[in-house]
C-alpha cells in the first residue's frame, strides 16, 4: 500500500512552551507495527489532557500525539489476527502515552493491542465507553474479587460527573449495587440520579481533615477518582473487609493514612490499571460491558466533537469542568 497523508492533532514543544494543533501527517510517520486501523472514534481522557499539555511523566516525546483509546477498522494486519474491514477498539498498553494515539485519523499498533467490538455495539458506542468504561468494568471485577456483590449496602464513587464517575455510578447501577455519588457539582445531582445514584452528597461529605484513623462506617466500597484527603477520607470510612479502587489523582497524589483501617477492619486498596490488562481479560470485559453492565441511557451523557475541535474541551478537562464523556469523531476527511 502506498503512503499517503492524514489528520491530526499534535502537541509539540517549542521554545515558549507546548503548541497544539491539527497537522497533516503520512502513514510512513506511524510506529512499524502490524496493525493499520482507520480510526472512527477516540474518546477524551485526564491522561490525554495531561500528555497535551506536556507531561513528561505521560508522554517523554514530543512532537506527540494523544488519545489512549480508538475504535476503527482495519486496513491491513501483517500478524494475520485481523483482516481487512474487521472493526476493532483498543485501550491503553502503549497507546496514547508514547506510541502515536487516537486523535488521528490512522493509527498503527500491535495487533495484540485490539480486541473485537464485542456483539451488539458498534464502533461510536464502544468508544462512549472506552477507557473509563474498562476502567470501571476492573473495578467492579477486584469487587467481585472480594464477594461484594448487589446488597443493601451503599457503594462510594467520588468524582461522580467525570467520564469514569459517571460510568461508575451507571454501571454499577445498572449491576445492582446502590450507589451513593458525590460531587463538587451540585447542579449535576438530577444527571447523577438519572443514571442511578440512590444519593447525592457534596464531595465535603467525603473530605475529613481531621486526625481520626477511623471514622463512621458508610460504605461496603469505593471507586475514587480524586485522590489526596477524599481518598484518605473514604478507606477511613469504608465497612469492614471493604474495597477501595483507587485511580485518579485530580485533587492530590499524596496519601496521608494510619494502618488502623487495614489491620482493624481488613480494608484493601487496590489500585487500578487499565492500560496493561491482558488482552483476552478485556475481552470478557467487554463482553460484560456489552450486556449485564451497558448503562440504557448513557449516551444521553456523552458530547460527540470533531478531531478538528477538540482543543476546548482539554482545556475543560484539565480544569475540571468536564461532565460525562466526551467523545471524539476523528472521521475528518473524505475517503
Amino acid at each position: 500500500m502506498k503512503d499517503f497523508d492524514f489528520l491530526a492533532y499534535i502537541s509539540e514543544e517549542t521554545e515558549s512552551g507546548f503548541k497544539r494543533s491539527i497537522k497533516k501527517k503520512n502513514t510512513k510517520d506511524l510506529p512499524q507495527n502490524e496493525l493499520l486501523i482507520k480510526v472512527h472514534y477516540s474518546s477524551l481522557n485526564y491522561k490525554d489532557g495531561l500528555s497535551a499539555r506536556g507531561h513528561k511523566g505521560i508522554s517523554r516525546y514530543y512532537p506527540h500525539t494523544p488519545g489512549v483509546d480508538a475504535s476503527g477498522v482495519v486496513v491491513w494486519d501483517k500478524s494475520g489476527k485481523f483482516k481487512s474491514d474487521d472493526e476493532v477498539v483498543v485501550v491503553g498498553y502503549d497507546l496514547g502515552m508514547n506510541t502515536a494515539g487516537g486523535f488521528e485519523e490512522y493509527i498503527c499498533v500491535p495487533s495484540g493491542w485490539a480486541n473485537p467490538i464485542p456483539k451488539g455495539m458498534d464502533l461510536k458506542s464502544v468508544m462512549e465507553y472506552g477507557t473509563a468504561g474498562m476502567t470501571v468494568a476492573i473495578c467492579i471485577s477486584e469487587m467481585e474479587k472480594f464477594d461484594i456483590f448487589p446488597d443493601q449496602r451503599n457503594i462510594l464513587v467520588t468524582g461522580s460527573t467525570g467520564a469514569v464517575g459517571s460510568l461508575a455510578v451507571g454501571m454499577l447501577s445498572k449491576a445492582g449495587y446502590n450507589v451513593t455519588a458525590s460531587t463538587g457539582k451540585p447542579e449535576k445531582a438530577e444527571m447523577l440520579k438519572q443514571l442511578g445514584a440512590k444519593e447525592v452528597i457534596s464531595r465535603s461529605e467525603v473530605y475529613d481533615t481531621s486526625a481520626k484513623p477511623l471514622l463512621e462506617r458508610k460504605y461496603a466500597s469505593v471507586i475514587d477518582t480524586v485522590g489526596g484527603i477524599t481518598l484518605s477520607t473514604c478507606i477511613r470510612s469504608c465497612d469492614y473487609h471493604g474495597i477501595v479502587c483507587t485511580l485518579g489523582l485530580v485533587e492530590s497524589d499524596k496519601l496521608d493514612i494510619s494502618v488502623y483501617p487495614f489491620i482493624l477492619r481488613g480494608i484493601s486498596l487496590v489500585g487500578i490499571d487499565s492500560a496493561e490488562k491482558k488482552i483476552e481479560y478485556k475481552k470478557v470485559l467487554w463482553d460484560r460491558i456489552a450486556n449485564e453492565w451497558r448503562v440504557d441511557n448513557y449516551s444521553n451523557f456523552v458530547k460527540e466533537v470533531s478531531l478538528l475541535d477538540i482543543d476546548n474541551e482539554i482545556e475543560l478537562i484539565l480544569q475540571g469542568k468536564q461532565a460525562g464523556k466526551i467523545l471524539i469523531n476523528c472521521k475528518v476527511s473524505k475517503d
